[in-house]
């Protein structure tokens, strides 16, 4: 196994669920219910322990001595490598369970193949986040289904959430040389593999909730190769900010 590749892979991951989290986390006090407050904090907390446990372990396989809070604080723009997806502004609430049933119709299929990684890490991390993602995915099902099957105006707005986050799904299959080489060694989740039921599993979502499939092309993306929307600048700028204006803290 590659070392230097693998450590890679894991930091995709981990800044995947990192950035997610952090997205999320922003609707706490401002959800349209008080229960949403705490569902979607929770959903949050998920993500980010997931983040803690792949960026240690990527730190771990870097061997440079940078642990999740180096990676998660001390990093730049341009040194992450999560999706696009990830990373853009909420939007309304129906965008936001738009996005969430996308990723978390992905990461179901990522941690199923994982949990049988030829890293004895991930696999174990896999194990545990899919019954979390289980949960992610069927509450943001039970949002859309209500939203895009509700009033004339909820539906519109659970059309609009779908139409503006499907384009950046793409990113979430694309392979580079790299993912090869790890799906080749057994270490990553073949995204060939995974496209068919994630897309099976959305567009079922979808029609039950009366919603159109959308037909937009992929969003020019490059998340992989640290590439980002302006959205990035200002959520690591808010993420960062209180570790970077005191180093070395602990509270």
């Amino acid at each position: 196994m590659n070392a230097a590749t693998s450590w890679t892979y894991v930091l995709r991951l981990g800044d995947d669920a990192l950035v997610m989290s952090q997205r999320l986390g922003e609707w706490i006090a401002t959800s349209p219910q008080l229960e949403e407050d705490v569902a979607v904090g929770n959903i949050a907390l998920d993500l980010l322990g997931q983040a803690r446990t792949l960026l240690t372990h990527a730190g771990e396989l870097e061997g440079a001595g940078r642990d999740e809070d180096a990676l998660a604080y001390f990093r730049d723009e341009r040194e992450f490598t999560n999706v696009h997806l990830c990373e853009l502004a909420n939007g309304d609430f129906g965008h936001t369970m738009a996005r969430l049933l996308v990723f978390s119709a992905y990461q179901s299929e990522l941690y199923a193949q994982l949990s049988t990684s030829s890293d004895p890490t991930l696999a174990a991390v896999a194990a545990k986040a899919l019954k979390e993602v289980s949960y992610h995915r069927d509450h943001a099902t039970q949002w859309v289904l209500r939203l895009g099957d509700g009033t004339e105006e909820s539906r519109r707005r659970m059309q609009a959430g779908i139409d503006a986050v499907w384009p950046y799904t793409f990113e979430l299959f694309e392979a580079d040389r790299l993912l090869d080489e790890q799906v080749e060694a057994g270490v990553a989740a073949d995204p060939v593999a995974m496209q068919p039921p994630w897309s099976a599993y959305v567009t079922t979502v979808l029609q039950k909730a009366t919603l159109a499939l959308p037909t937009a092309v992929p969003a020019v993306t490059g998340g992989r190769r640290g590439i980002h929307t302006e959205q990035m600048g200002f959520l690591l700028a808010e993420m960062q900010h209180l570790a970077r204006s005191h180093p070395g803290a602990t509270w």
